[in-house]
């Protein structure tokens, strides 16, 4: 990670990370405020692409601040970019698997050289303060390296099968599995390198060529990525990045019949839709979908309070809520609810709400102005269905009035009925509930669309309960770090179930790399 400690960056120690990387974090801020403006092309058979209209992108903190010019790419940009990965197909998925893993790991490599320039970005352009925007970029690197190693401890995902019992012949039969083609992915804002560099990497080592498409409030961060498998040397045409609008070119890749397979991580509505129609091509493709939470933290009676409030406190507001994976509700025992809410309150309230490039900034601006008056309009909701006992109010004042700054906010006695229990509002609020017991708790958790992640806080013999009936694809018991949030790959690997993922199998672990292959049995007969 650095050339002078022996600490590794992950979400669960970025709460103590040692003085140089605060030290390099404020270096790289100021060479990359003398570049910006800069205009960052689409790249597309191995070559540098502009448009003739072009996108200004702009900071949440401050949105005079022009960040980047990125192209406003058409629908023929996209279908060159599938094109060029269309033709760079049978090179790229023909080489050895060692020679992709090598690329690949030296992409890995590059990333980490590169890990406070690309976090600087990331600051910048979603809002994340400096140790979140440094964890996503070190997780990049690190969902590469993961995927590098399950090929390679799976030497490639070849494998012996059993011999057919045949006489006078020998019947042998060998497992491949094998590229699909051409992989579109489509990545969101929130983690603009993880949630693209994951599953570029995972479909590149796998032997697939890629279509990139950032989300359009996010192209920056994305584009130093592909400059690093550039520099790294992946061959031209096998990583192709195009910009642009949902509505043209996110709309051209997804109905292209030439793409083989697709991964998106981004709303309900919106991954469901990009579901049923990629569904209207002229067989069945695989769709790798990470749609979102609405994840619970449980809290029983005999939980430690100062671990589950902190922990609650730190999934529920880090990144200002937009996490897919933030804690959202809260289901506590009511013996101790008014205790852990107090807690939590007193918590919320020491975070500092501002430039995230500061070091002692906990929560940035949210995204844009769309989820600025989102917030409005939900703690407005919440106001009149219950009670608001911290936050619940934007801030306009000096330097914030130029940026979507939003305040933590804790609500309570909001009637169960009430929509936003189920809503995923990805904004920083929390709603908490007091249970008539675990079981009700329970229930609670489980009664929405949503299986993404939870936390429990409470004995050894009731983990062992929350493990066996929460439904989400990651679960965290009597975790200070986050309730709710934390994954990393090869340690927590992150995904879920019912509306929540496509799959069942959690990215950065044992399952997901092949997801972007498909098994061929290979029969051979020979006669004694």
């Amino acid at each position: 990670m650095t050339d002078k400690s022996s600490f590794k960056l992950t979400y669960s120690t970025m709460f103590n990370p040692p003085e140089e990387l605060h030290t390099h974090f404020a270096e790289a801020m100021e060479a990359q405020k003398q570049k910006l403006g800069q205009e960052i092309p689409m790249f597309i058979a191995g070559e540098e692409r502009f448009s003739t209209e072009k996108n200004k992108q702009v900071s949440p903190i401050n949105t005079d601040l022009h960040l980047i010019t990125y192209q406003r790419g058409s629908i023929q940009d996209a279908e060159d970019a599938i094109a060029a990965a269309r033709k760079a197909f049978p090179g790229w998925s023909q080489m050895y698997w060692d020679e992709r893993v090598y690329l690949l790991r030296k992409t890995a490599d590059l990333i980490d050289q590169r890990l406070f320039e690309i976090g600087v970005a990331v600051t910048l352009e979603v809002g994340k303060n400096r140790m979140e925007s440094l964890g996503d970029v070190a997780e990049t690197a690190e969902l590469i390296r993961y995927a590098c190693d399950q090929m390679e401890a799976n030497r490639g995902y070849r494998a012996r099968m059993g011999k057919d019992p045949l006489v006078g012949f020998d019947s042998s039969n060998t497992s491949v599995l094998k590229p699909y083609g051409v992989w579109a992915v489509i990545s969101p804002f929130n983690y603009p390198p993880a949630l693209t560099g994951g599953p570029v990497g995972a479909a590149l080592v796998a032997g697939n060529t890629v279509v990139i498409k950032p989300a359009s409030n996010t192209v920056w961060s994305p584009s130093i990525l592909v400059d690093c498998l550039r520099q790294a040397g992946i061959p031209d045409g096998v990583v192709n990045f195009v910009t642009g609008p949902g509505s043209t070119v996110g709309k051209t890749i997804v109905e292209s019949k030439d793409i083989g397979g697709i991964t998106f991580t981004g709303s309900y509505d919106v991954g469901m839709g990009i579901f049923h129609s990629f569904a209207q091509g002229d067989y069945v493709r695989p769709v790798i979908l990470e749609l979102g939470g609405k994840n619970p933290a449980i809290v029983s009676k005999h939980a430690n309070l100062d671990d589950a409030a902190i922990g609650i406190v730190r999934s529920a507001f880090g990144l200002q809520g937009q996490k897919c994976s933030a804690c959202s509700r809260v289901f506590v025992e009511a013996e101790v609810h008014d205790a852990l809410v107090a807690r939590m309150v007193e918590l919320a309230r020491t975070l500092k709400v501002g430039d995230p490039a500061e070091r002692d900034t906990y929560m940035g601006p949210v995204i844009n102005r769309a989820a600025y008056e989102d917030y409005q309009s939900f703690t407005a909701e919440l106001k009149a269905a219950g009670k608001i006992l911290t936050g619940g109010e934007v801030i306009t004042e000096g330097e914030y009035a130029r940026g979507y700054f939003c305040q933590p906010t804790i609500a309570v006695e909001v009637p169960l009925e009430h929509r936003l229990w189920k809503h995923e509002m990805f904004l920083p609020i929390v709603m908490v509930h007091a249970a008539r017991d675990l079981s009700e708790a329970m229930n609670l958790a489980n009664s929405t669309k949503y299986g993404l992640t939870a936390g429990f806080y409470g004995t050894e013999d009731e983990v062992g309960w929350f493990y066996d009936h929460i439904e989400a694809g990651v679960v965290y018991a009597n975790r200070p770090q986050g309730a709710t949030t934390g994954a990393w790959p090869g340690y927590q690997p992150f995904g879920g179930r019912k509306g929540s993922g496509s799959t069942g199998k959690n990215s950065g672990g044992l399952y997901y790399l092949p997801l972007y292959m498909q098994e061929q049995i290979r029969n051979q007969v020979r006669r004694f």
